[in-house]
């Protein structure tokens, strides 16, 4: 049998979860905010109406 030896490389991959997750989380975020406004919006809603159901969703996202 061969002998396996070590490479000289270092791999971070076991690392990088918490990249993943704050990607997605934020991505999350994005979207469903968006989404809220794009919603109000489309109820024929006046600007500051979608501003405060923006700013809501912000804050509700943010807890």
């Amino acid at each position: 049998m061969a002998k396996l030896r070590k490479h000289a490389e270092r791999h971070y991959a076991d690392r990088i979860g918490w990249l993943r997750a704050a990607v997605l989380g934020a991505n999350d975020g994005i979207i469903s905010t968006a989404s809220l406004v794009v919603g109000v919006a489309a109820a024929n809603t006046d600007p500051s109406g979608v501003l405060v159901a923006g700013i809501s969703g912000l804050v509700a996202g943010a807890t």
